[in-house]
């Protein structure tokens, strides 16, 4: 049957979903610039300074374990609603710190709303949209994070001028974004799949009418039946049951792959790396811009290709590309090259990055579990990513003071081609097939 869509209505609700992406972005962002003042502000020392930057990390963990239980006992909007109050509370608790704990224990809080957003925000959108768009629509939300990153890192290079303390301003500024997100979150409709799994037929049908023509509906209700029909209770031990272990393995491996591939010490750490080369601190600051401007373009980039491309060809090149690239860039920080050759290499990785193992794991990890335990298995795959996060951005200030700062670029590099062997073996295409349709790819049988 031809279907047709209201594309209007389906962005719109997306973007509002987005936002969540946005404030993921700019307290993932917002570290690099303001890394600089905090070191001479609390004395940080390479230990220190890789667990300051990591503890968002850690709360993300807190965050994805929330999210999960919350997303299936109560549904997608609130869980939305309360990471939007999270994100503004920590925004200001951060800019308010007193000391290094206080402002540790604030990041960790921020962590926790970050870790809710990278989970429902794409889960959300996922369920919200036709299989034609909805590869697309998922990287609306990687869109809006790497936004997020762009418009902090130009924020961060304008209040750098302002003195010792202008970090306070950087970190305080997140409440903005909070509250335009909070008030979003009220017009969002509840996701149809969550009201029929917990039986609320005629609510989901309103909303799906709102989506999509007749023809649209009717086989969407259908598909939820058929797919509620194998429905077993949500639990971690269903999570790793025999059948979705595939699934689990594919989703856990590009989750990790994504954070140790180390583009994340490229975008936390961008004034170590170019400090470690003679940058002043202008130039560093700038280079997060232009790290933030390449990120958004490949990013679009991305979002017009993941239905057309496909999932599997975007990360084979990523992987492949990125290890490439890093042991050029290993060799440029160990043979003290100028800046600008430095630049260049970081903005040809970022660029491989944004097009591939950015949004395009994100996207997976929202399709490939089966519709009964889709948000568990979508928090345990993401809980694995933020510890690898964690564990990435702890040990480079003191990798990188042990090995110098060109050294941890080498073991990226191999981890990256590590990551192009098993996406070349294990991952399979998802483009254009209903959620439905592809539990018979992921599933054992």
């Amino acid at each position: 049957m031809e279907q047709t869509y209201n594309n209007r209505y389906i962005l719109g609700i997306s973007f509002i979903s987005a936002l969540g992406g946005y404030l993921f972005g700019f307290d993932f962002a917002v570290i690099s610039g303001a890394l600089p003042f905090l070191r001479e502000q609390f004395s940080l020392n390479a230990y220190w300074e890789g667990f300051l930057a990591g503890s968002l990390g850690l709360g993300c963990i807190v965050g994805c374990l929330l999210a999960g239980k919350l997303a299936e006992k109560y549904g997608r909007k609130p869980g939305l609603s309360l990471a939007a109050i999270i994100f503004a509370l920590s925004s200001l608790g951060m800019a308010l710190s007193s000391g290094m704990s206080v402002f540790i224990f604030m990041r960790f809080v921020a962590g926790i709303g970050v870790g809710m957003a990278s989970i429902l925000s794409p889960l959300y959108i996922a369920e919200i949209s036709p299989a034609s768009v909805r590869g697309r629509n998922v990287a609306i939300n990687q869109l809006t994070i790497v936004f997020g990153i762009l418009i902090t890192n130009l924020v961060n290079y304008k209040l750098a001028g302002y003195g010792d303390q202008s970090w306070r301003m950087m970190f305080g500024l997140g409440v903005i974004p909070s509250v335009l997100f909070l008030i979003g979150v009220v017009y969002l409709p509840e996701s149809p799949r969550w009201l029929m799994s917990n039986g609320q037929e005629e609510r989901a049908a309103a909303i799906l009418q709102k989506i999509g023509d007749k023809n649209y509906v009717t086989k969407a209700v259908s598909d939820f039946k058929q797919g509620f029909k194998s429905q077993q209770k949500q639990s971690f031990v269903a999570v790793f049951s025999k059948a979705v272990r595939p699934a689990m393995t594919v989703g856990i491996t590009l989750a990790v792959f994504q954070q140790l591939c180390g583009i994340n010490v490229v975008f936390n750490f961008t004034s170590t790396i170019f400090e470690s080369v003679g940058a002043d601190l202008d130039r560093q600051l700038s280079e997060t811009v232009a790290i933030g401007i390449v990120n958004t373009l490949f990013t679009l980039l991305a979002m017009w290709q993941v239905d057309k491309l496909g999932r599997r060809p975007l990360m084979l090149a990523g992987s492949l590309g990125l290890s490439i690239a890093y042991v050029v860039l290993a060799t440029l920080l160990q043979s003290q090259a100028a800046p600008i050759w430095i630049s260049i290499v970081v903005l040809i990785a970022i660029a491989l990055y944004a097009t591939s193992l950015a949004p395009v794991t994100w996207v997976l990890i929202s399709e490939i579990f089966p519709n009964h335990i889709r948000g568990l298995a979508s928090s345990a795959a993401v809980v694995c990513l933020w510890a690898a996060y964690f564990v990435l951005v702890f040990t480079f200030p003191i990798m990188a003071s042990i090995l110098g700062t060109y050294g941890p670029f080498y073991v990226y590099a191999v981890i990256c081609m590590a990551a192009f062997l098993f996406i070349k073996k294990r991952v399979k295409e998802t483009k254009g097939q209903t959620l439905e349709e592809l539990e018979n790819n992921f599933v054992s049988h």
